[in-house]
């Protein structure tokens, strides 16, 4: 049986540890425990942890880094590793040669290295979690953390 890997992109993981509890952070908190309990494996991608953390840091937001670092320490993380930063590359430079770059030139983009996160993980069937399907399903599964059943 091939076990389900759900990765999360930086909107979910930004509502779960949001300390300003709103009606969305509470939802998306209650699907992330209804996951766990299903048995759904949920990964926090290094990229992904990241981006959240240095807006938390550009903000001075302490008490959202706070939640974030035990949130973290909790969950399952994944590095990020020189096999997945080569596949990023590649999906990088596809991206611009066909014309549909998901970030400027100059900027790092963090969505092909969150797709080859999930495209280098291979124990398991894996869906990236996110707020904004369009530039990560043109290289790996990927839905609307909403969408996303136990």
């Amino acid at each position: 049986m091939v076990s389900r890997v759900i990765l999360l992109d930086s909107g979910p993981l930004g509502l779960i540890t949001n300390p300003r509890l709103s009606s969305e952070s509470l939802d998306c908190t209650r699907w992330f425990q209804s996951l766990v309990v299903a048995g759904v494996r949920v990964v926090i991608p290094e990229i992904v942890d990241y981006e959240v953390r240095r807006e938390l840091l550009r903000a001075n937001k302490l008490r959202g880094l706070r939640r974030l670092d035990e949130f973290v320490d909790q969950a399952e993380y994944l590095p990020i590793t020189t096999l997945a930063m080569r596949q990023a590359a590649v999906f990088w430079a596809e991206a611009r040669q066909q014309g549909q770059p998901t970030a400027g030139d100059k900027t790092i983009d963090a969505d092909v290295i969150l797709a080859a996160q999930a495209f280098t993980l291979v124990d398991g069937e894996v869906t990236i979690a996110t707020t904004n399907v369009g530039h990560l399903s043109r290289f790996v599964p990927a839905q609307l953390w909403c969408d996303i059943t136990p």
